[in-house]
């Protein structure tokens, strides 16, 4: 199984607000940078659209080592709220779960992929994770 390293992060000016999202990913020496946006969504979709975007990419299954500046989505697989949402209908225990299409469809993707998730200190000295920034704000600023 092919092994892939994968950078993503979201921007949003608002909360909703334009916002735009960043991946880059890696095999061996090659890199792939993606990116989009949209004019009215929330940070944490784009956070979530940034991870779903690189993993369509893969044309195959992978064993994917994935890094992102964001808890939410860190700490949902990590500490399978995910599985426990999935468990509840979709819904968390103080009620509506947000963004369930995208949640769905990212745990889709997690059976066919092996990925594990990392969590890096944003906006701080990781040079892929300052990319994937930029790349998240350009697409954001072309929303606006």
């Amino acid at each position: 199984m092919k092994q892939v390293t994968i950078y993503t992060d979201g921007a949003c000016s608002g909360n909703p607000g334009p916002g735009g999202w960043g991946a880059i990913l890696r095999y061996g020496a090659q890199e792939k940078e993606l990116s989009g946006g949209e004019h009215e969504t929330t940070n944490n979709r784009m956070e979530l659209l940034g991870v779903i975007s690189a993993l369509q990419a893969l044309k195959e299954p992978c064993e994917v080592a994935l890094y992102s500046d964001s808890q939410y989505i860190c700490q949902a697989i990590n500490d399978h709220w995910l599985d426990g949402w999935k468990k509840a209908g979709w819904k968390r225990k103080t009620g509506e779960l947000k963004n369930t299409d995208l949640w769905q469809t990212l745990d889709d993707l997690l059976h066919i992929h092996q990925v594990t998730f990392h969590w890096v200190k944003g906006h701080a000295d990781n040079p892929y994770n300052n990319r994937c920034d930029a790349l998240a704000v350009a697409q954001r600023d072309k929303h606006k």
